[in-house]
């Protein structure tokens, strides 16, 4: 894959990978209610159109002993093609396993939602960046503790080629033409 991966394409349905770091009740608990809220409505609404596009989903996991499992929001959307990892390192790209996986499904792009914005959100997407993936970082569906720390993370993500958009940004994206046999019931998804 070439190192060198543009920042102004659109999110590919073909060629798109879904990730949601780290959403786990402990972590999300101490996040502020209103950013866990949207984090929550919009991951559940990328969960539900990628299931129903194929689009790839994987699932982390941070330190489970410590902050619980991932949320059941998520975990009742995984079906058996979905991956869930286990992480004590702050990037996704630490997992030896999820790196192979993504080599073997040969998708270029990576959509990123979870927690924190500031640490494993923005690690993650930098480390994949240096890989040569197309990164995309969905802004209303990432959260940080504090409000400062999250856009501090944007503003980093931004200033590393990583492009920043909203849940339905993606899913229009992935759509494409409102003649697709999805549009209809995917569009409702989006209030």
């Amino acid at each position: 894959m070439s190192k060198q991966a543009s920042r102004y394409n659109l999110c590919d349905v073909n060629n798109s990978c879904l990730i949601i770091i780290d959403v786990q009740a402990k972590l999300s608990s101490s996040m502020e209610e209103n950013a866990i809220s949207d984090l929550r409505k919009n991951t559940d609404i990328l969960l539900k159109a990628a299931n129903q596009l194929a689009v790839p989903i994987i699932a982390t996991a941070q330190y489970p002993k410590g902050l619980g499992p991932v949320e059941d929001f998520i975990t009742n959307q995984l079906n058996e093609a979905s991956k869930s990892y286990e992480k004590t390192q702050f990037s996704c790209l630490g997992i030896e396993e999820l790196s192979e996986y993504l080599t073997q499904t040969k998708k270029k792009q990576i959509i990123l939602t979870g927690i924190e914005a500031h640490i494993c959100v923005l690690q993650s997407a930098i480390d994949f960046m240096a890989e040569g993936y197309e990164v995309f970082v969905v802004t209303d569906a990432i959260a940080s503790r504090k409000s400062k720390s999250y856009q501090t993370a944007l503003l980093r993500l931004n200033s590393a080629g990583v492009s920043l958009l909203t849940t339905e940004s993606v899913l229009f994206e992935w759509l494409r033409d409102a003649a697709n046999p999805d549009f209809k019931a995917l569009s409702k998804l989006i209030v």
